[in-house]
């Protein structure tokens, strides 16, 4: 909630005073309102215990180094992120979808030496490690897939049966990813609850949880998710050609870090449809 303190504190560095606050969505400690000041002026305040300042960390670094739409970050802490607001359309056109295409594979062209990051980001409210790696293939491994079976058998979400299954995957996995350069910029959680419709375009991408990777792993979480249709394949395709292989293979092998991912937030029905990946390879 938006104690007397964090209020005191918006409104000092905003110098504008707060008339309203009205609430737009929440998710499990996160809260979501819109925001009215005396000066006439609609903002976003998302509220949380903590994580605010990683989130629009990710935001502006994502309005620094590309050309992504995403809302203009104008304060945050820890506890608070005040946002730009952007009015929604009910659905997005079909020249949405294809905008979407050019707007990631722009990002996509965002390059770096190195795959990860130098700092650690999240997946929705899990921690997402980003030690940097020189290589793509030991980054999936070791950042992505084995670190989040890992917490999952850990919490016992999977158990021990198809982590060695997961195992001996990684240990095979190169037979199938290689390591394309260099190393793009993704968004990496692309889905409906994270953009904001604009009719026939993206008018936001929100909730980044960025770092490094071969792009196709973003294009894997947006086919897992159906968060948009064909023309943005096709369209994507026409700008940042598609490796042959994807859709016959790596597509199902990047969609086990979202599927894990989902099995720890959601539970067992993600690690059903994660086992019938693992063992079509294994």
């Amino acid at each position: 909630m938006l104690t007397p303190a964090l209020q005191e504190e918006v409104e000092k560095h905003l110098q504008q005073k707060i008339l309203s606050l009205a609430p737009l969505s929440a998710a499990n400690t996160v809260q979501i309102f819109r925001l009215v000041t005396d000066r006439r002026n609609t903002f976003v305040a998302k509220i949380a215990p903590r994580g605010m300042d990683l989130e629009a960390w990710m935001l502006d670094y994502l309005q620094e180094k590309s050309r992504l739409p995403v809302p203009e970050v104008y304060y945050s802490n820890a506890h608070i992120i005040i946002m730009q607001f952007i009015n929604p359309h009910h659905s997005l056109a079909p020249a949405g979808h294809r905008h979407a295409a050019e707007a990631l594979a722009g990002l996509h062209q965002v390059r770096a030496e190195q795959y990860g990051l130098a700092r650690d980001t999240v997946i929705g409210p899990l921690p997402q490690p980003n030690a940097e790696s020189a290589k793509w293939v030991d980054f999936f491994i070791n950042m992505r897939l084995l670190h989040m079976a890992g917490k999952a058998l850990e919490e016992g979400k999977i158990d021990a049966a198809m982590m060695k299954k997961i195992e001996k995957l990684a240990g095979k996995i190169d037979k199938y990813i290689s390591d394309p350069q260099p190393p793009s910029l993704i968004h990496g959680d692309v889905w409906g609850g994270n953009i904001i419709n604009g009719n026939d375009r993206v008018a936001a991408f929100l909730d980044p949880a960025i770092y490094y990777a071969d792009p196709e792993i973003e294009l894997a979480y947006i086919r897992l998710l159906n968060t948009f249709d064909e023309s943005f394949f096709a369209r994507y395709n026409e700008i940042n050609p598609i490796r042959p292989g994807f859709f016959e293979e790596r597509m199902f092998l990047y969609s086990l870090y979202p599927l894990l991912a989902h099995t720890r937030i959601f539970g067992a029905s993600y690690a059903h449809k994660a086992k019938k990946i693992i063992d079509r390879f294994v």
